[in-house]
């Protein structure tokens, strides 16, 4: 547990407690009574109550639209349910600013909808409610229809042997069954929705503003630290409450039901009733998700002269895009993999001790070292950026000019996925197995790399995939530590759509293509590696 916690310590708990501190303490001491004061802010309440019911209504949207097509996936074969399933997954392993991008293209000013029916919906609460849907439609649907896959049919049908309608029979049997996926489902959309970032920075405009958002407003555009310091922990608590509440789902849903293999319960689409169905579902991903993919690509290649490569072209150039980078665009393709490939090398290192350790000790000591690895889910990645300048720039810890900076920064995000990924698994190894390797004289670390290591190779393979699709697009650390000639593909794509030109727009849509089809092949290797049974996590 030692180095991951000196790991967290540093460049998590650290530089946010440096945020706070500069936020709320003054020579006099603690300034708590600036709770007060911002919170009563008339803006700042605006901020608070859009984020909140945004956040609920864009939940309740992606439940309505994704149930279906959880079932769908659920219980029934058809011809791509593969392909189709790495379809709806995409989004999900996308970075908030490809998908803001995808959907300015779709329907901002010159977008699609602007050009054939007329309207456009950016700067408008609709834009980011469609787009969180987008990004979230994955997590219902494999989450929900993960575990449905594996409630035994007989009950149901037992329930109508018995007398009950099929309706009856649903309500009475299966919806018992599924409330927990759907209330885990439902927390894990609300907060991916709650502290959003890239989407509603890039599509809500002036006009709407999250607590992310609003953070990095007060913090980078306005340096007003007491009012960031206190939404970051107005947002800390919020997000730590849902993750205890997301937690206690989890719990009860392992311990509640009894599950059988997905491979019994699917069948062929049968009547007209459940071939609508999925052609309905199939419908809805055409529309949600492959449209605004589509519409993002087309966009990269047309250019004022036709269709063409001049958008990919003007890359190389560094004077394209009007002085926004130092260097030409194209590098900052290089810049991320390097970046990612160092980030998801140190989110296995930590997350893997970090993991191993959770596996072999218990106690409350051992529950609160595993919340802790959750916290940088609960705190604004904003904060911990603007933490990373104020804090790492005195020796010994001087990294304001070294390039590991930003791989620290994304790395914090990948360890929780790494550890989620391969706890359940190491957790499953047999103790006695290296307690045999021990008695034949196997030392500790020769025991892991004969025991362990082969039976949690193909979950170390996808939690690194995980952390380097994560570390990838992150956004809200990386903009703030980002060198101006070493960008990173998520703040290229930022940088480009702030700035005014065709060019600058279309230089946005190439990368952010470019970003979209490496994010792609990263989840399609994961689906290869990925277990043929579920047990309805996401």
């Amino acid at each position: 547990m030692v180095l991951p916690l000196v790991f967290f310590g540093l460049f998590f708990a650290y530089p946010v407690a440096a945020i706070v501190g500069r936020g709320l303490r003054t020579d006099e001491g603690w300034q708590f009574g600036r709770f007060a004061e911002v919170l009563t802010r008339p803006d700042i309440a605006d901020v608070l109550w859009f984020t909140t019911w945004q956040a609920f209504a864009s939940t309740l949207l992606t439940l309505v639209i994704a149930l279906p097509g959880a079932y769908v996936f659920a219980r029934f074969e058809f011809p791509g349910k593969q392909l189709l399933r790495a379809v709806v997954t995409v989004p999900f392993v996308l970075p908030t600013v490809v998908v803001g991008t995808a959907f300015l293209a779709l329907l901002g000013r010159g977008g699609l909808t602007d050009e054939l029916l007329g309207f456009r919906l950016d700067t408008t609460v609709w834009a980011i409610l469609l787009a969180h849907v987008f990004f979230n439609y994955a997590v219902v649907v494999r989450t929900v229809g993960g575990l449905w896959a594996q409630l035994d049919p007989r009950q149901e049908e037992a329930a109508r042997v018995l007398g009950a309608g099929r309706f009856t029979a649903w309500r009475r049997v299966t919806l018992p069954a599924l409330v927990p996926a759907v209330a885990a489902a439902s927390l894990m959309v609300f907060l991916f929705t709650f502290s959003s970032f890239g989407v509603v920075l890039i599509l809500g405009g002036p006009a709407y503003s999250t607590l992310e958002v609003e953070v990095y407003r007060q913090t980078a555009q306005l340096l007003d630290l007491p009012t960031a310091a206190v939404l970051t922990m107005v947002q800390f608590a919020a997000i730590g409450g849902i993750l205890v509440v997301h937690a206690w789902t989890v719990r009860r849903r392992e311990t509640a039901l009894r599950l059988v293999d997905p491979g019994r319960t699917t069948h062929p689409p049968r009547g007209w009733a459940q071939r609508a169905l999925l052609g309905g579902v199939l419908l809805t991903v055409a529309l949600l998700i492959v449209l605004p993919l589509g519409v993002l690509v087309e966009r990269s290649f047309d250019t004022p002269g036709g269709y063409g490569l001049g958008f990919y072209r003007a890359l190389q150039d560094a004077g394209a895009g009007g002085g926004t980078f130092l260097v030409a665009p194209l590098e900052a393709i290089w810049n991320s993999l390097q970046y990612a490939l160092a980030a998801t090398a140190i989110a296995l290192f930590v997350g893997g001790l970090a993991a191993a350790a959770l596996t072999r000790r218990g106690g409350r000591f051992v529950r609160g070292f595993d919340a802790l690895l959750m916290l940088p889910l609960g705190v604004s990645a904003v904060t911990v950026g603007f933490g990373f300048l104020i804090t790492l720039d005195k020796p010994p810890l001087d990294l304001r000019t070294s390039w590991i900076l930003v791989p620290l920064a994304q790395a914090l995000v990948g360890v929780p996925f790494v550890v989620r990924t391969m706890l359940p698994v190491l957790r499953a190894v047999d103790g006695r197995l290296r307690e045999a390797a021990a008695v034949l004289g196997a030392s500790p670390l020769r025991a892991w790399r004969e025991v362990d290591l082969p039976l949690v190779r193909r979950a170390l393979l996808i939690a690194a995939g995980f952390a380097f699709a994560v570390s990838l697009g992150e956004f809200g650390a990386t903009v703030f530590i980002a060198r101006a000639d070493r960008p990173t593909l998520p703040v290229a794509v930022a940088r480009l759509l702030g700035r005014a030109g065709e060019l600058n727009y279309g230089q946005a849509m190439a990368l952010s293509t470019i970003l979209m089809l490496v994010c792609a092949a990263s989840l399609l290797v994961l689906e290869r590696l990925r277990p043929d049974k579920t047990s309805g996590e996401f």
